[in-house]
């Protein structure tokens, strides 16, 4: 699955655009799921495996097919996204390509069947009824909130994007061939409406897991007048490989302001040689091995851009009606006596980047940054081209000297404001006024 919410085979026809949100009504049966926390929605959305067993055991090694006869399981997931919704949300506008793809399995090749432009939805049940198509509909959370409420909470749960996919395909006929994905994803099936994968009959209720690479295909068994399965996948641009790349730009930063070699130039004309580099390469070599061993002394790793890029993309916390009243600064004001608690931690991350990347580097200054995502746009989320994508992150910036502070807030359940690590007591009460405002802490 790309960024825009497309698995790997219909990325190309995805098209940038983001779209108005389309309010649908809640669903109706209370929820069978544990939204305590994310650790336990993550619980009961596996149940009866536990999370421990699941990461030992499945995560990135084997696929696991959970089959349960639960009712309330059942009615839950059917009415997370319906053949019917389709109708009013192509009132609202949706697009072949950006929303909807329409395809269908012949002869072991996938067969495109998009019109082009805006959907409608005449059209979308003829070609569902009379060719045989697969609908996919994508990020649906979007515009269903119990998939928004789902996958907010995964989201906190992996430190990582969730997005998701509806697939409705009739009786008797496929949407894709074989096929897997070739990208850093892992995707989660909740089972709606009965479909087969390969020999096995799933049914609502029914959750299958499969990591990267897994080679997989869903069909619709002839005598069900359809089926309906939600795809959720994560973990997108979250490898060691990605992480790297983050770090160690902070890497060299920090030892090339205490090592003197790292801070010479390098030799004339290198960059305009075809060969031999190997001096260069010898060089680079050398300074690798001491970034590795400072690395080892290294306290704090310094990842901003992928934690920025998550804190932008994400969904906002999940809420009913405007949520307004969550995101304005309420309760009591904050003093120096008083007790307070970080509000929503899950939503917030932490990084430490130079202040004006545009200095030189002799009056670059380092600062502390708190991001959050309490104002990101739930219809855009996972949406290729959105508006959110070079936006700025919301946030607060502090001085260095605060970091100790800002470690005490996002590590503690309640604190006093008078025992947080700062030198004076206007520090400490500026500190938690201005996350106060950003609508972050709360009085106890």
């Amino acid at each position: 699955m790309s960024k825009n919410g497309t698995s790997a085979d219909v990325a190309e026809e995805g098209g940038p655009s983001p779209c108005k949100q389309v309010k649908v009504d809640m669903v109706d049966p209370p929820s069978p799921l544990n939204f305590d926390s994310p650790d336990a929605l993550f619980e009961s959305l596996i149940s009866p495996v536990k999370t421990e067993t699941f990461f030992k055991e499945y995560w990135e090694q084997k696929p696991l097919l959970i089959q349960r006869d639960d009712p309330s399981l059942a009615a839950y997931f059917q009415k997370l996204f319906q053949l019917t919704d389709l109708k009013n949300l192509c009132r609202r506008g949706m697009y072949y390509g950006r929303d909807m793809n329409v395809c269908r399995c012949m002869n072991g090749q996938k067969k495109v069947l998009n019109k082009g432009g805006k959907v409608h939805y005449l059209q979308l049940r003829k070609d569902f009824d009379q060719k045989r198509a697969t609908i996919q509909f994508h990020q649906p959370q979007r515009f269903k909130d119990e998939l928004w409420k789902i996958q907010e909470k995964l989201e906190c749960f992996f430190g990582s994007l969730v997005g998701s996919n509806v697939y409705i395909t009739p009786s008797g006929s496929q949407g894709l061939p074989p096929h897997y994905d070739d990208i850093e994803v892992r995707v989660i099936l909740l089972l709606l409406i009965p479909l087969k994968m390969k020999s096995e009959l799933l049914i609502p209720g029914d959750f299958l897991y499969f990591p990267r690479g897994t080679i997989h295909q869903a069909d619709t068994p002839s005598g069900l007048a359809h089926s309906t399965h939600v795809t959720i996948s994560t973990y997108q641009n979250n490898s060691w490989g990605d992480f790297l790349l983050d770090v160690i730009p902070g890497l060299v930063f920090d030892a090339a302001k205490e090592e003197v070699k790292l801070r010479t130039g390098i030799p004339r004309q290198l960059l305009m040689q075809v060969n031999g580099t190997a001096v260069a390469t010898k060089r680079l070599s050398g300074f690798l091995r001491t970034l590795a061993d400072q690395l080892e002394g290294t306290r704090d790793l310094r990842s901003s851009e992928m934690k920025k890029d998550f804190v932008r993309s994400r969904l906002p916390p999940f809420y009913l009606g405007d949520g307004s009243h969550l995101f304005a600064p309420g309760g009591r004001f904050p003093k120096l006596d008083s007790r307070v608690r970080l509000r929503f931690r899950d939503y917030v991350v932490m990084t430490v980047e130079v202040a004006d990347k545009d200095t030189s580097d002799e009056t670059q200054e380092q600062m502390v940054y708190i991001y959050h995502s309490l104002r990101n746009k739930r219809e855009t989320h996972m949406m290729f081209g959105n508006d959110n994508e070079m936006a700025e992150v919301p946030g607060l910036r502090f001085p260095l000297s605060h970091m100790d502070a800002l470690k005490q807030l996002l590590s503690s359940e309640v604190i006093s404001v008078k025992e947080l690590k700062l030198n004076t007591d206007a520090e400490k009460e500026n500190l938690v006024l201005a996350l106060w405002t950003e609508c972050l802490m709360e009085v106890i």
